[in-house]
């Protein structure tokens, strides 16, 4: 299989793709095989979020790791999805422009990068809405 393909197929990633139980009426963000409130008794369905949802609580970023240090500051938050499932991502937008309680969106941009070849990953960040 080519690189480029395994990352195509990266489907939750790509597309805030997770699981909507249909026995509790709970949803789930990474995607999961089984309800954990139903257990045997869930029935799991994929499920592809909006993406709108809410800043709960951020954090600035002004040391980063290794590959990140042209982005710094930049601002590191846990997201609320509108149908309940909580993420960490970058928030895209300046540290003085964002505030807990915001509503934000997702945008699709560039991860990082990684390898000898230096191959490029790409997934949801949030901005503000």
């Amino acid at each position: 299989m080519s690189v480029a393909r395994f990352w195509r197929q990266q489907v939750q990633r790509y597309n805030l793709v997770g699981n909507h139980c249909r026995n509790c009426d709970e949803y789930y963000y990474p995607p999961r095989t089984t309800c954990p409130f139903c257990r045997r008794n869930g029935e799991m369905e994929e499920y592809k979020f909006t993406g709108k949802g809410e800043l709960v609580t951020y954090t600035i970023i002004h040391s980063a790791v290794e590959g990140f240090e042209h982005q710094t500051p930049y601002v590191l938050g846990i997201v609320k999805l509108e149908e309940g499932p909580r993420l960490t991502s970058q928030i895209i937008a300046q540290p003085e422009d964002v505030n807990i309680g915001m509503e934000v969106r997702p945008v699709f941009r560039k991860l990082g990068e990684s390898g000898d070849k230096g191959m490029l990953h790409y997934g949801t960040k949030f901005t503000p809405a």
